[in-house]
């Protein structure tokens, strides 16, 4: 039986769905959601960018072969070359600079989900740690989906979060998120059934902590 990243989602459906519908979601959509919480999500954001863009050059260390070395070098190219840069611009634009930025403490849900992520990759193999990053960058694109195929969303200059969906729904964005499910599907359709459990409950966790990432700027909590 070959498993795919479908199936690795399905199994974690009631998590998944938590994280791609969450309430800081639904209100960023609306136009709702308060600013002081928006901005404490984009300071944290900034730091959770940094460490995943180390994953990824974990990534590369990790990788076996050359195919596998060029989609790690794209995932980091992804995180520091197009989202980090992006990010600190839009925070510019919500009056937080990039001085601010350098000067923040991490939030205890930003410590916990990037540390899990380095520490799973250190532990384990290349598609340990590419199960671990799936969350963040499959999920935002689907986030991005979600958002724009609501009827509740609100689109253009009214929403003043309108950047941050257009980020998330651009081409080069989804791209990179298709490339990376593609690349998942190739190694799991290798994996023995005893080693897709291991891994669900690798994407089960990643995608918890992602929610409590959501939690922790909705509530502004460090």
């Amino acid at each position: 039986m070959a498993f795919t990243f479908e199936q690795l989602q399905q199994r974690c459906q009631v998590e998944w769905d938590a994280y791609i519908q969450h309430a800081f979601v639904e209100q960023l959509g609306n136009g709702t959601l308060d600013e002081d919480a928006f901005r404490h999500y984009l300071k944290q954001d900034y730091l959770f960018l940094i460490q995943f863009g180390r994953a990824f050059a974990l990534a590369a260390y990790k990788s076996p072969t050359l195919e596998d070395l060029r989609h790690a070098k794209a995932g980091l190219e992804a995180i520091i070359g197009l989202e980090l840069g992006l990010h600190i611009e839009y925070c510019r634009q919500w009056g937080i600079s990039e001085q601010e930025l350098q000067a923040l403490p991490e939030a205890r849900a930003t410590l916990a989900y990037t540390r899990y992520v380095l520490d799973t990759g250190n532990r384990g193999d290349l598609l340990d740690l590419h199960v671990a990053l799936a969350p963040c960058l499959v999920g935002y694109a689907q986030v991005a989906k979600w958002l724009i195929n609501r009827s509740e969303t609100l689109r253009g200059e009214t929403n003043p979060y309108e950047p941050w969906i257009a980020m998330y729904e651009s081409e080069a964005f989804q791209q990179a998120s298709a490339a990376e499910v593609d690349w998942l599907n190739r190694e799991l359709a290798d994996v023995s059934p005893r080693r897709f459990e291991q891994l669900v409950r690798i994407f089960s966790d990643a995608t918890r902590l992602e929610i409590d990432f959501w939690d922790m700027g909705l509530n502004q909590r460090m």
